[in-house]
């Protein structure tokens, strides 16, 4: 599968390697090996989670384009011999022994790397832009194919997207977030009930709408946004709407079991994308303490009660956590993105609230 500049993986198989983790539900501690096709012909390359992990992959599974017995072998044949490198935790010494004919240049930022390598590598690696997941990859398109499946598979937002957001200015955001509702747009589209995708359901419909709906409020504070938070907004709107879809797809192929909520966005900063669990945190000054949704690693700080990440917004003369605004005049601090109250973040934009906490449509009817 070719990997090109501007597709779904912005031409960067590790992103693709990131989002199959997500749809197989590995957590970020997850051991996990994967390999896949560089763009140089004959070199494969290899993904190690942790990336400081015990199999030197690396190394050892970029050692197989220099060996010259597999000079010309099958992809089959380099992908077996990269396995058992892998397998041996030697990667290491493989690629030394490899490349002991080549120049060194060092590279320095390579995790897990040696003292050197030669420049052929470098080009290699550095050009990993056309790529085949093997196994993961096939079993992610027949999970395309099928227009269903459960909540988490294959509706719910890369990780990858809020990984490049959170280092966004406004403007960098503006255009992911416009490209992120045009894709969801055609997800939508793509799984709309009909022939050959239904037999009709009363939960399946209900869903879909809420798929739908959320494609409409994303697209209203897309409009109205004036600054990250509410680009934030268009993001969580995004998430829960594909939440919806994979509920629906699993209510229109007749599963028994009833369809898994979707935990939304990250309460304590929502670009670090979808939370891992619910925790009960007490704000600072506060006596009670709230349930809030929470990725991984704002989760493991609350339980180590240091202060999480937060997202922060300009109010008055001062820069403060955006849930910290007055809940009347902030949709996000009155929700949290989704973490607070039972009525969704879809409803409450159609029904107007983002416009009356100050969204740009109710500064240009003059309420403010």
């Amino acid at each position: 599968m070719p990997f090109v500049t501007g597709d779904a993986w912005g031409g960067e198989p590790e992103k693709m390697v990131e989002v199959v983790r997500d749809r197989l539900g590995e957590s970020p501690r997850q051991e996990a090996v994967y390999m896949t096709l560089s763009r140089t012909e004959g070199y494969l390359s290899g993904h190690e989670f942790p990336r400081d992990g015990e199999h030197q992959a690396f190394w050892g599974v970029a050692a197989v384009g220099h060996q010259d017995d597999m000079d010309g072998k099958s992809l089959y044949a380099k992908f077996s011999r990269a396995l058992e490198i892998v397998e041996a935790g030697n990667g290491d010494k493989v690629y030394e022994k490899a490349t002991a004919d080549l120049p060194r240049t060092p590279v320095r930022d390579e995790p897990g790397g040696p003292g050197g390598t030669s420049w052929t590598l470098v080009a290699a690696l550095a050009g990993a832009a056309l790529a085949v997941l093997l196994a993961a990859l096939l079993g992610y398109r027949a999970l395309r194919r099928r227009a269903g499946g459960s909540a988490r598979t294959p509706f719910t937002s890369p990780r990858s997207v809020f990984a490049a957001a959170r280092t966004a200015d406004a403007d960098d955001l503006r255009e992911r977030a416009q490209r992120e509702l045009l894709a969801y747009h055609e997800d939508v589209l793509a799984h709309e009930p009909g022939e050959g995708n239904a037999h009709p359901d009363g939960d399946a419909t209900a869903h879909y709408q809420l798929a739908l709906d959320a494609y409409d409020a994303a697209g209203r504070v897309l409009d109205g946004a004036r600054g990250v938070p509410d680009l934030a907004g268009v993001l969580a709107l995004v998430h829960e709407g594909r939440g919806a879809l994979g509920r629906a797809a699993t209510a229109r192929r007749g599963r028994r079991r009833k369809p898994g909520t979707t935990l939304p966005l990250c309460f304590f900063h929502p670009l670090h994308g979808p939370a891992d669990r619910r925790v009960r945190w007490r704000p600072l000054g506060r006596r009670e303490a709230l349930h809030v949704a929470a990725c991984t690693t704002c989760a493991a700080a609350v339980a180590a009660h240091r202060a999480p990440e937060v997202l922060t917004q300009t109010h008055g003369d001062r820069e403060i956590p955006y849930f910290e605004v007055p809940p009347a005049q902030s949709l996000w601090a009155r929700t949290g993105y989704g973490s607070l109250g039972e009525t969704t973040l879809t409803t409450r934009v159609l029904r107007g609230e983002f416009s009356r906490s100050g969204g740009r449509a109710a500064t240009d009817h003059g309420t403010d």
